[in-house]
């Protein structure tokens, strides 16, 4: 038996879940949300989309196969969707403390106590997992016995978006090299290959592989960044984290860049950021999407396919603007999944093609991406 610590999730509406302590001990506070996937966290806790969460596992077991090393440049991990765990914190039912995987240099509670996150396990989480069904995604806190209490926290009060993104532009030429600051016009590429800004609002570290993989140059640039200084042959807008409406300078960049009328591709909060610049509008969902089990058709056919997703706002179809359409629709519970102009070089998808993780089934966007250039 480990000697653990007793801990306690307080939600706003004053439920509480009690538990022990397997992570930093320590308090922490944000918005409690939940994921189905049965694996993938070291994924999901470095995905800046989770900044400012709590992050609820309905997996049974955390833990069972460790973490892996760090590697790759700062700016580019090789295991791990961005350069810090994003999660306040992260609870799960039951922790494996003996892990086991070829990949692993140490365990899931070693990391969160490193990076200073909370962890609790012996949690009822089916039963955190309806209540949040029932009454939505709502703000809580962690309490560690012995810690001091810290206020409820609303991550969606405040601009993440600007948080996460990347603070100066860098040019990415391939997966082996180390990113350069841009400095200046952009050099020109001898071997001339196509380039693609990619807007960093919270990105994940995949979407920036997947488009190199390609034979792209990308150069990412920060959120509020103006873009339509680079000569480019195409424009991607990423995901990221918390309320669209604080991204108003991308909008604003974006709407300039439709009227060059290149290639435009968004995922998921580049999803909403592209809807918002063709006129539409965006609301809160009432616990998100957060799994690796969505399924989504293709609007018009019966293409269906399974994605991973994470989000908590959505793109209202009704408010597309003439000339716009669903691209692709939830089958659970008909929100929106990604648009398309009608006749313009213009689309994004609300799910994550890029998966890390998750299945890789709609990764062929990034080839129809490609195609446009």
């Amino acid at each position: 038996m480990q000697a653990t610590k007793g801990a306690v999730l307080i939600l706003q509406d004053g439920t509480e879940f009690r538990g022990r302590s397997f992570g930093y001990e320590g308090s922490a506070a944000g918005e409690v949300v939940f994921n189905t996937a049965m694996t993938g966290y070291p994924e999901s806790l470095t995905d800046p989309s989770y900044e400012g969460q709590i992050l609820v596992t309905t997996f049974p077991q955390l833990g069972n196969y460790g973490v892996p090393p760090s590697g790759g440049d700062d700016m580019l991990k090789d295991y791990f969707e961005g350069s810090r765990i994003h999660c306040r914190a992260i609870i799960a039912q039951d922790y494996a403390f003996h892990y086991s995987h070829w990949l692993a240099d140490r365990s899931l509670a070693d990391w969160l106590k490193q990076e200073k996150i909370p962890g609790l396990y012996d949690i009822d989480t089916r039963a955190l997992t309806k209540h949040l069904r029932t009454h939505g995604s709502m703000l809580g806190k962690v309490i560690v016995d012995g810690c001091d209490d810290v206020d409820f926290y609303d991550p969606n009060a405040e601009n993440l978006i600007a948080l996460t993104s990347c603070k100066v532009p860098l040019v990415y030429n391939s997966l082996d090299e180390a990113p350069v600051e841009l400095s200046g016009a952009l050099a020109p590429d001898a071997s001339g290959r196509k380039i693609v800004v990619l807007v960093d609002c919270g990105i994940k570290h995949n979407i920036i592989r997947c488009l190199l993989r390609r034979g792209v140059r990308v150069v990412r640039v920060p959120w509020d960044y103006d873009f339509n200084t680079i000569e480019a042959d195409g424009l991607f807008i990423s995901n990221g984290p918390g309320n669209p409406v604080f991204a108003q300078a991308t909008v604003e960049n974006i709407r300039k860049a439709m009227t060059k009328e290149k290639p435009i591709c968004g995922i998921c909060m580049g999803n909403q950021l592209l809807a918002k610049a063709a006129g539409a509008d965006t609301y809160k969902l009432k616990y998100g999407h957060r799994s690796h089990n969505q399924p989504v058709r293709r609007a018009g056919t019966n293409q269906c396919f399974v994605t991973s997703q994470n989000h908590g706002f959505a793109v209202d179809n009704e408010t597309l603007p003439e000339g716009w359409e669903p691209l692709f629709v939830n089958m659970n519970d008909g929100t929106n999944e990604g648009i398309r102009h009608k006749s313009l070089p213009f689309f994004s998808a609300q799910f994550h093609p890029e998966a890390s993780s998750g299945p890789r089934d709609t990764e062929f966007l990034f080839d129809d991406f490609i195609a446009l250039l």
